[in-house]
């Protein structure tokens, strides 16, 4: 079978056909032809190639077209032949390495980039006469020149390259000086393999950690940044689609999504991201790749085609300003013939196919072109979805305000002169010999023939710059036959050249709203009945900006668009976070909710209304200080720098004094955090745990923050088991349950109350107390072999309290991810809207939503005194309280708007081991009969879960209390309060309420286990003493 590879320079084709042979599996013959009248004639290239010489593929330089590069068969030889004369001649150089493909400069014709079958990338500076290796282990497909604007070198190169030990990085370097001292590393660390994009102004890196993948985004080649999409987007994999116009466009596949998209679109800087589109639909392409419904239409910046997943239906909508607003396409009034179509919106519209064909010979199911800015054709149907039978084609010349029907069966359409000139050749494996012409945009078509004997169409070749009245169709007469082509020129049917009264003025609009993108735009459009010639692209007569209104501003990172069309607050975001990187004196920037829409060139009216502010910075005490290491590890290797990180949340950070304690004799301070924003770097000559501390001040208060530094071991997972609230004086129970069960000898170290020191046992339970109210923090750390884990719980302690389990309406499931942070974020807002129905004040009340589904959660009633001790609650003013709760609960008086139009009912659901009792002594005798009721409860389902393989259609559970949230409390201690379940018989991971996410995993090389305090199998240093 021959295959054909074609390329046009002026009146200049080339030609590259191969035979290949399926029963040897290779190319047997190649023949190089050359055409330089446009493909009247053709001479054959053969021997000035080499008449043994199997060619592989052909290359025109991008920036002059005269020089072309033909590269060989790399099963035969490796080589490459060279012209500087539109391939009339040809220098053939060999080569000590085989080309897989190859990158033109986009500025230099003559620079190179070379990827090799063995994954080395070389340069060229000589347009391929001389070769330079740069960089070994490079990963295909990833390798970018500089863009010129966001790079000073015009040498410099981009590329992703695996180490030796399998991990990817981002390198720079110049293209003639690649050494291991002069490459640079932009983004710190390592990334995720085949993950670098360079796109314009813009860098991205992916980074997986704890499960979930992070994204990170350079503008202009300044310090990545993590891309910051909604809170609780939690994003599986992205695709980004567009970078042009100083705004990233991306698709995001979110935690609950499976076969769609959400479409979101960026800040100038490409940071933070706000949705412009739900539930995408999404395919697989021959290869794998995943392919996005979506179509940016050519020449009408900001104008998207998309089609979404509604209700199983999948239904095409229109945008005009960058997916600010959508809307479904009207479907024609009248068919082909003529006759009436009764399509009413929104149950019927018009839908679209939005592939592209990969074949760069045939036109895609969708097609439209820069200098046609008005014309749209596409296959698909009308009715209440997208269907994959009953296809016709459709033509817009307005930008998808009307749409015609032109044919009953699929169609491959080809733009000529400039637009003024369609032609359609049907798709079909039959052979043709006829083709339709369309002179006025699509409205009426003339039947023409190209060939009189029937061809096997293969494709279509037109001028570039689509300026001209020739194509090129070629194929086969059989499937036995050579390859056939046929040149067909229409400059015949045209005897002059359009005049500008040839010419009629026609405004953008979106179904009657001119201004589109904050600007009106009129564009030239020669009259339907003028038959004449355009040649050049007339472009845009003017454009005029207009008067800016709240249509032109979307809703700026973390607030959503309500009903009413208000942007509010979305219920996981704090408006008054922006200002915490601010500094007394200074200012920010205070959104109002509103962000313009990016290139949108509207003036006056709304705008300073819905602009963001600058306002003075407002003075704050640290909080939310935390030190961390830069690579998210609880580990450092002996003798190695290890890098750590100051955070805050909130604080002057000009005028904050910062003391870190490296925790081995060794302290360091600083007079304000921006001269620590690469990190503190140290040493650690001992191993051991470390307590690292570091105390933050200012004239406004202090804050520390402490981390327990392993030099040493890493580990996996481990769940810290821990009720959410205890009384005074009695005793506790902390379990730590690990995943997998089975690891070796482990060693557990804890930390609670006040301790300066920790407790190191070799059991993973420990029993304590708490001789005084409030709230307190218990870290527990476990060690294995070589692997280390953490985790932490806050746990309140008081002398009395009520509890009560809450149940919500069956619609919060559905946007339930089962992950701390949502239960965090949702236990605020139950609370909040807690204390709006009942006026009950917010001390007396904390709300812990547990894991799992159907969505639970357990609703405390705390005694809360005043700083002075005094006005302290009594258990009748408790009693009062928990009944004025459950009484608001029953009238269904608490509910919350989780987003617009998503309001949650929140009701009281049975009562808990502890149900709304006093703790105190003096109910020792209802304490007594509930703890027998719970023991007897326990007993029951321990029995069950030792025979669940013998009693069919029942299964039993290690129910783990939630990660990273205080947990439900009974009158019994721990270990009576549910049946014991031993931890080899938690069967999966999935079971553990925690996921991975919730855990640091932490790689140290092996040690030999030794006794001096043992640590797994890690010896631990002197400082901190040990337990047995």
């Amino acid at each position: 079978m021959e295959h054909a590879q074609l390329s046009s320079v002026a009146q200049v084709i080339l030609i590259l056909t191969k035979l290949y042979d399926y029963n040897l599996g290779s190319i047997t013959e190649s023949s190089l032809w050359r055409s330089t009248d446009y493909g009247t004639t053709y001479e054959k290239l053969n021997d000035k190639v080499g008449l043994k010489t199997i060619l592989s593929y052909l290359y025109v330089c991008p920036t002059n077209k005269r020089k072309i590069m033909l590269l060989t068969d790399p099963e035969i030889e490796s080589s490459l032949l060279i012209s500087s004369d539109e391939g009339a001649t040809y220098q053939k150089y060999r080569l000590n390495f085989y080309i897989q493909s190859l990158l033109f400069h986009p500025k230099q014709e003559d620079w190179i980039l070379a990827y090799s079958q063995d994954q080395k990338l070389y340069s060229s500076a000589e347009f391929g006469r001389r070769w330079q290796l740069i960089q070994e282990g490079v990963v295909p497909n990833r390798f970018y020149w500089s863009v010129m604007g966001s790079n000073k070198e015009p040498d410099l190169v981009h590329l992703e390259a695996r180490t030796v030990d399998g991990h990817s990085q981002y390198l720079t370097c110049r293209m003639q000086n690649c050494t291991e001292t002069s490459r640079n590393k932009p983004f710190p660390g390592y990334i995720d393999p085949d993950s670098l994009i360079v796109q314009d102004d813009y860098v991205f890196v992916q980074l997986t950690s704890g499960g979930r993948p992070h994204y990170y985004v350079s503008y202009r080649r300044n310090a990545f940044a993590q891309m910051k999409l909604p809170k609780y987007a939690l994003p599986k994999d992205m695709h980004v689609i567009s970078t042009d116009e100083n705004q990233v466009f991306a698709a995001v596949q979110e935690w609950n999504q499976n076969d769609t998209y959400n479409l979101y679109i960026s800040d100038t800087r490409g940071v933070y991201f706000t949705l412009a589109l739900e539930n995408v639909q999404s395919s697989r392409g021959p290869e794998g790749n995943v392919m996005i419904d979506l179509y940016e239409v050519a020449g009408i910046k900001g104008m998207f085609l998309a089609n979404k997943k509604i209700d199983n239906q999948v239904k095409t909508f229109i945008t005009y300003n960058k997916g600010r607003d959508w809307h479904l396409l009207q479907a024609p009034d009248t068919d082909l013939r003529g006759d009436p179509v009764h399509c009413l919106l929104p149950y019927c519209s018009l839908h679209l196919h939005l592939k592209v064909s990969e074949n760069p010979y045939t036109s895609g199911i969708i097609a439209s072109r820069d200098t046609a800015p008005s014309i749209i054709v596409a296959s698909g149907n009308i009715g209440s979805e997208l269907s994959d039978s009953d296809i016709s084609m459709f033509v817009s010349s307005d930008a998808g305000n009307t749409w015609r029907q032109i044919f009953e069966e699929e169609h491959s359409v080809l733009y000529l002169d400039q637009g003024g000139v369609l032609v359609a050749m049907k798709h079909t494996s039959l052979p043709i010999r006829h083709l339709w012409l369309s002179f006025d945009e699509g409205r009426s078509w003339s039947k023409y023939s190209f060939t009189s004997i029937p061809l096997f169409v293969d494709g279509v070749l037109g001028e570039p710059g689509e300026e001209t009245l020739i194509m090129t169709v070629f194929g086969h007469f059989s499937h036995r036959s050579e390859w056939q082509l046929v040149k067909v020129d229409y400059k015949s049917i045209f005897d002059r050249r359009c005049a500008e009264e040839d010419y009629r003025p026609w405004q953008l609009h979106s179904q009657g709203e001119a201004c589109i993108m904050g600007a009106k735009r009129i564009y030239k459009k020669r009259k339907s009945e003028r038959k004449c010639m355009q040649g050049k692209y007339a472009g845009a007569m003017e454009s005029e900006p207009c008067v800016c209104t709240e249509a032109d501003f979307d809703c700026d990172y973390g607030y959503e668009r309500h009903s009413n069309g208000q942007c509010l607050p979305a219920f996981w975001f704090n408006p008054s976070s922006l200002s915490k990187d601010c500094s007394l004196g200074q200012s920010y920037l205070n959104s109002t909710g509103y962000r313009k829409v990016v290139s949108n060139n509207c003036t006056d009216g709304v705008r300073e209304q819905y602009t963001a502010k600058p306002q003075k910075c407002p003075g704050k005490a640290p909080r939310g200080l935390r030190i961390v290491t830069a690579d998210g590890k609880l580990t450092a290797e002996q003798g190695h720098n290890v890098t750590l990180v100051v955070q805050l949340e909130e604080g002057d950070v000009q005028r904050t004094f910062i003391q870190v304690d490296f925790g081995d004799g060794i302290a360091v301070s600083y007079v304000n955090l921006s001269s620590m924003e690469d990190g503190i770097k140290h040493v650690y000559h001992n191993v051991g745990i470390f307590r690292v501390t570091v105390q933050v001040d200012n004239s406004l208060g202090s804050d520390s923050a402490v981390l327990y530094l392993h030099v040493t071991c890493p580990l996996e997972h481990v769940h810290l088991s821990l009720p959410f609230v205890t009384t005074k004086n009695k005793e506790v129970n902390a379990t730590a349950v690990l995943w997998p069960s089975q690891v070796g000898t482990l060693t557990y170290v804890w930390w609670y109350g006040n301790n300066t020191e920790p407790l190191i046992t070799l059991e993973g339970s420990i029993s304590f107390k708490f001789t005084s109210e409030g709230m307190n923090t218990i870290t527990v750390q476990v060690s294995a072999g070589n692997a280390i884990l953490q985790d932490t719980k806050t746990i309140a302690v008081y002398e009395e309290f009520r509890s009560l389990r809450l149940s919500f309406s069956p619609n919060l499931d559905d946007y339930n991810p089962d992950i701390p942070e949502w239960r965090r974020d949702i236990s605020r807002v139950i609370k909040k809207s807690l204390v709006a129905a009942t006026g009950v004040p917010g001390q007396h009340i904390l709300v812990a939503v547990l894991p799992g589904l159907p969505t639970a959660a357990e609703l405390f009633v705390l005694p809360y005194q005043d700083p002075t001790g005094e006005n302290k609650r009594s258990a009748e003013d408790l009693e009062q309280i928990s009944e004025l709760l459950i009484h608001k609960l029953n009238l269904n008086s608490v509910h919350f708007e989780l987003k617009p139009g998503v309001q949650v009912l929140v009701h009281a659901a049975h009562l808990t081991a502890a149900p709304l009792v006093d703790l105190t002594p003096s109910h020792s005798g209802s304490a007594m009969l509930m703890l027998l009721s719970v023991v007897f409860v326990g007993l029951a389902v321990f029995v069950i879960y030792k025979f669940k393989r013998k009693i069919p259609g029942i299964n039993v559970y290690a129910q783990m209390q939630n990660e990273k949230e205080r947990e439900m409390v009974s009158q019994v201690s721990h270990p009576e309060s549910r049946p014991h379940i031993p931890q080899t018989e938690l069967r999966r991971p999935g079971q553990l309420i925690d996921e991975k996410v919730e855990s640091q995993l932490i790689e140290v090389p092996n040690s030999n286990f030794e006794r001096n305090g043992v640590l797994g199998s890690c010896s631990v240093f002197s400082r901190i003493p040990t337990e047995h």
